[in-house]
């Protein structure tokens, strides 16, 4: 026995020894210079990526995180949202899609970095920024100022983040994969409107980050005065032109935005991949050593989160990795292969300044040099116009405009960013839907629905003799706020007539429905940029009392700009006017006031109540209706995949399934119907109105329902219809195939990841390479040409050169998840010598 618990005594102290040697051997110790972050001693090129996990499930992160390094990521940037971390002062909550610290360990688990933007600002177009509602209520509280209140809270939950990411080993230092967390953000673009008292909040908001030791740098972006040793960093659409302020710290770039956030009633912006690779490009090559793009994978605003005013549910940005978790091409791939240009020249562009050296108008080189016939060079033309050939180390190179090419050696060409080689995909719009989706309708399903009362429903509704602010009032517990109040007309009318007033109603935004007696006569609405309104009506009143109910709505909470905190919203003025144009001024009357909606205090959206009598049944659905909730019970698609919800027939609200509420929709507000274009020209500045889709129609009509939140046999589908739709035909689709496609040249360069340091490429060959999604097939070429093929990815057609090599692509590609065709006459014949020829390959993935 004694024999046996000495064994056991030896057992433990070598498990003790191995476990701190494990953890000394695995900690990082994270610094920086002038050149770059300083990771163990090594300088680093760093590429990052904006995911914020919220936006997403848990199931789902590992997923993302895994494309995330696929694409030659090395960190995965994320902020922390305090408003739902702290939804109650000094109550907490790390669970489900805010489970920071599952999060963190899968970034880990996947061996990349993590920048943990701990704010607590976030923006980042997030509900009231991120912060919680009830900071707003500290009788006395300034935001993002020298006021004690604001800095007490905002320290205790810097602190909080940081002992939470300490207590779990998740910094550097203690071998987890944080190398560096950001205080503030974006505070340098609104620091002008606080006076003395933003100057002082930064240095007190550096200072107190510094204290907390987390062992890795802080940064501040877009913040020109950040104190030493906090490094100020660049957001922006370039960052080429960027210096630190302070020669001791390196040039990083935290928001690189590959696209635009969407609003309601806005078309989708989008950013050409070739614009933003040269702004990658252009920024490593004038000394830049970390970028990281806002967004990598965007995801899904769901429930209440997303940011105002009018912030659409989509927050799908246009990223490499689209809203529900699939590969975008060619972003992601053309993304890749420049990462891994840029990786090649590491060693030369944290060891070396560069050396400019002009090569015409609008062209110039940068080498960096290890020495005199050691170089990595980035050749650039800058000109939006025209292309450029210029003569470098003896060589002879065309440089179309607005491009870089990267030569890791001096001398080889691996990549340019105009040169777009990877494969392409079809946007879901731009194919029918029987193709690339399984649909299915909710047409047959049984419909229930609640009609809810229009004005004042309970008992807890208050009365005051002014008009309220509606985010005072409602404290942000709902969207809605009822205004009521009567209208008493004392002359004598004639029986069946009314009397003809005008109505003038100013909001301070978002939205309004108004209502005499009881039945409705307007609605009113801003937009993103401006969510005020005025809304002017012609009514009509009858002799007595006459009722006026007002619902005013919010469609998120502002999220940026100076005191955007205390920015108001709902009614300030109701004016009556007649015929000889008095007017009556009801905005100082007795009003009552009523938070929030009848079914959402009823709790119709909850599971529990799918059963309740409270629900009307029929076979005559009551469609185009205010103010109505619907319920239907549905299968769930079959599949693995993220499932979507298409509400084109619907008007404006918002939807629930399983309980989980899936974001706003409104499906009636469109886009100006001008302003878009079918391409979009890549070349010259771009800004988040360049480049525009779907002008005339909603900003969007598909809603993201995550697989994770259906069951595999009946669900719950409840909906809130402000303005009136049908639900009949709501449908389901889940993707079961996808189209994919490539077109490459014999001129074109060999794969950028066929070069090798001192050997060069592999092969001189082109190569058209096509990939699925992990799990899925190649299933069918639908289109193999080789010659002078004509037309884009889904409307390919053969050239006056053709062969058709089907046959050959068939047998190389079909049943496996990816294949690689060489583009080259041996390979696949020569149907007209001396011509240039290239291939075109459009093939059906499934899944």
């Amino acid at each position: 026995m004694e024999k046996k618990n000495f064994l056991l005594i030896i057992l433990l102290v070598i498990l003790v020894f191995e476990g701190n040697y494990c953890e000394r051997a695995f900690s990082t110790t994270v610094t920086y210079d002038s050149k770059a972050l300083v990771i163990d001693g090594k300088r680093r090129i760093l590429q990052s990526g904006s995911v914020h996990y919220p936006r997403t499930t848990p199931d789902v992160w590992p997923e993302i995180i895994r494309k995330a390094k696929e694409g030659g990521l090395d960190v995965i940037e994320t902020y922390v949202f305090w408003n739902y971390h702290e939804p109650i002062r000094g109550e907490y909550y790390f669970e489900g899609r805010f489970d920071l610290v599952r999060f963190v360990k899968a970034v880990q688990n996947a061996g990349l970095f993590v920048h943990l933007r701990i704010g607590p600002y976030a923006c980042a177009e997030w509900n009231y920024g991120g912060f919680p509602v009830w900071l707003h209520f500290i009788p006395g509280i300034q935001f993002r100022t020298t006021n004690d209140l604001f800095k007490n809270e905002m320290k205790s939950f810097l602190a909080k983040i940081v002992y939470l990411m300490k207590d779990e080993n998740l910094f550097a230092s203690q071998g987890g994969p944080i190398i560096l967390s950001q205080v503030e953000n974006e505070y340098g673009n609104v620091e002008s409107a606080y006076g003395v008292g933003g100057e002082l909040y930064v240095k007190w908001a550096a200072e107190t980050a510094v204290q907390l030791n987390t062992t890795v740098p802080w940064v501040m972006c877009a913040q020109e005065d950040a104190p030493d040793p906090i490094i100020n960093t660049c957001n922006g659409f370039y960052c080429d032109q960027f210096s630190p302020n302070s020669p001791s710290k390196p040039k990083m770039w935290t928001e690189n935005y590959g696209g635009w956030f969407l609003s309601f009633g806005y078309p989708v912006p989008y950013r050409p991949v070739e614009d933003l690779a040269f702004a990658v490009a252009r920024f490593f090559e004038t000394g830049g050593t970390f970028q990281n793009y806002y967004m990598y994978f965007g995801g899904t605003n769901f429930g209440r989160t997303a940011g105002g005013p009018l912030v659409a549910t989509s927050y799908d940005y246009d990223a490499p990795i689209d809203e529900y978790g699939f590969i975008r091409q060619p972003k992601w791939g053309h993304l890749r292969d420049l990462h891994f240009a840029i990786k090649q020249c590491e060693e030369y562009l944290v060891n070396s300044n560069p050396t400019q050296m002009s090569l015409g108008v609008n062209l110039e080189a940068h080498v960096y040099y290890r020495s005199s016939n050691d170089c990595s060079a980035f050749l650039a033309n800058y000109g939006s116009t025209s292309d450029g050939t210029v003569k470098f180390n003896g060589n002879s190179y065309v440089l179309p405009a607005w491009s870089v090419s990267i030569l890791p050696d001096c001398k080889n060409v691996i990549f340019n960013t105009a040169k777009v080689a990877t494969q392409k995909s079809i946007d879901d719009d731009v194919f029918t839907r029987n193709i690339s989706m399984l649909e299915s309708s909710l047409a047959s399903s049984a419909w229930s629905w609640y009609k809810e009362k229009v004005g004042i429903w309970g008992n807890n509704s208050f009365e005051a003799s002014r008009l309220l602010e509606q985010i005072n009032t409602t404290k942000d517990t709902s969207d809605f706020l009822w205004y009521t109040t009567s209208i008493n007309v004392d002359e004598k009318i004639k029986q069946n007539e009314t009397k003809e007033l005008g109505l003038l109603i100013g909001s301070l935004g978002h939205a309004a429905l108004v209502f005499v007696n009881k039945r409705l006569v307007g609605f009113g609405y801003g937009n993103h940029d401006d969510a005020s309104f005025v809304l002017s009506e012609k009514i009509s009143l009858q002799s007595g009392n006459n009722t006026l109910d007002v619902l005013s709505m919010m469609i998120g909470l502002q999220n940026y700009g100076p005191w955007f905190d205390i920015q108001g919203a709902g009614i300030f003025s109701v004016v009556l006017t007649d015929l000889k144009n008095s007017k009556e001024d009801l905005s100082s009357t007795q009003w009552t006031y009523q938070v929030g909606l009848e079914g959402e205090f009823l709790g119709l959206d909850n599971v529990s109540l799918a059963n309740s009598s409270i629900w009307t049944q029929g076979s005559d659905i009551p469609i185009n209706q205010s103010l109505i909730w619907y319920k239907a019970v549905f299968l769930a698609p079959e599949g693995k995949g993220p499932v979507s919800l298409n509400l084109a027939s619907m008007g404006k609200g918002q939807v629930w399934v399983n309980g989980q509420s899936i974001g706003r929709y409104w499906s009636t507000y469109l886009s100006p119907s001008t302003g878009c274009s079918e391409s979009c020209d890549y070349r010259g500045a771009y800004d988040a109105s360049k480049c525009l889709k779907k002008c005339g129609q909603p900003a969007q009509i598909l809603y993201h329902i995550p697989r994770s939140w259906l069951y595999p046999s009946e669900n719950l589908l409840v909906i809130h219809e402000e303005l009136g739709g049908d639900p009949s035909k709501i449908s389901l689709s889940t993707r079961n195939v996808q189209v994919i496609c490539g077109h490459v040249s014999e001129a074109d360069l060999p794969p950028a990841d066929t070069w090798k340091p001192r050997v060069g490429f592999i092969s001189q060959t082109p190569e058209l390479r096509l990939a699925c999604e992990e799990g899925w097939q190649i299933a069918s070429i639908r289109f193999a040409s080789f010659g002078t093929p004509r037309g884009n990815c889904g409307e390919f057609s053969p050239g006056s050169c053709h062969a058709n090599v089907s046959s050959i692509v068939q047998q190389v590609c079909v049943g496996k998840q990816g294949c690689s065709v060489l583009v080259s006459t041996t390979k696949l014949g020569d149907p007209c010598p001396r011509v240039p020829k290239s291939l075109a390959i459009e093939a059906l993935c499934s899944g």
